[in-house]
């Protein structure tokens, strides 16, 4: 018997539930990740990115899954309305968006050696800035479980904090190279900590727009001005 549209409806609740569950996945490594670096954690940083082999088949299952939707619909001869459809291709890109979050969140992981090597705490304003990008990475998988394009929005304005926090971490790191205080190894490790972070933010505001376009149509951009809607096509 081929499936209803009630059986899509069925599917797609359930590889949501899935996709925010990666979301919350994707977070526990990226925290893992900055927990080890900022402890100089060898084993920890290893366990971090061990962790990475569960998100990459959980992020291959959730492709194979969406793809069968759209093949066995297309088979069946169904139509699967505008929302349906909408939803599938959302759930395609926002669980790319989470499976190169994860790698960012590997690759600081795998600094921990260099830092552990080095002996020197990383500064408090790099855990004021993993701290934000943990919480617009909670945010933005929440706002999808939920269709709360109202969170995905305040995922989207926390992403200029972010920036500032980079911008402050950077230029503290130069002033103390210039004052001696800092060395070039270590500076250059915070600016790849730093670059990190920013790209899982990047990754996670890309979400909070699919899923304010999924529940609501807009679409959003960033400018100098901050965030806009633009105009809806007629």
């Amino acid at each position: 018997m081929a499936d209803q549209p009630g059986d899509f409806d069925q599917r797609l609740a359930e590889l949501t539930a899935t996709l925010a569950q990666q979301g919350v996945r994707v977070t526990q490594l990226f925290e893992a990740a900055c927990d080890a670096a900022f402890a100089m954690d060898v084993a920890a940083a290893r366990l971090a990115v061990n962790a990475d082999d569960e998100v990459d088949r959980v992020d291959i299952e959730i492709e194979k899954q969406a793809i069968a939707i759209l093949t066995e619909a297309t088979h069946a001869g169904t139509c699967l309305s505008v929302g349906q459809f909408r939803r599938v291709l959302t759930i395609v890109k926002i669980n790319n968006e989470l499976e190169r979050a994860a790698d960012s969140a590997t690759a600081i992981a795998e600094q921990t050696p260099a830092l552990a090597e080095i002996g020197t705490q990383l500064p408090d304003t790099l855990r004021v800035l993993t701290n934000s990008v943990a919480g617009i990475l909670r945010d933005v998988s929440r706002s999808f479980e939920r269709d709360d394009p109202r969170l995905a929005k305040l995922a989207l304005d926390a992403e200029d904090t972010v920036e500032a926090f980079k911008s402050q971490l950077l230029r503290d790191a130069e002033r103390a190279i210039a004052r001696g205080d800092m060395g070039v190894d270590f500076a250059f490790t915070i600016h790849e900590l730093a670059n990190q972070c920013e790209r899982i933010a990047d990754h996670a505001t890309n979400i909070a727009e699919q899923v304010i376009y999924a529940t609501t149509g807009a679409i959003v951009r960033h400018t100098d001005a901050g965030w806009v809607e633009l105009p809806k096509p007629s």
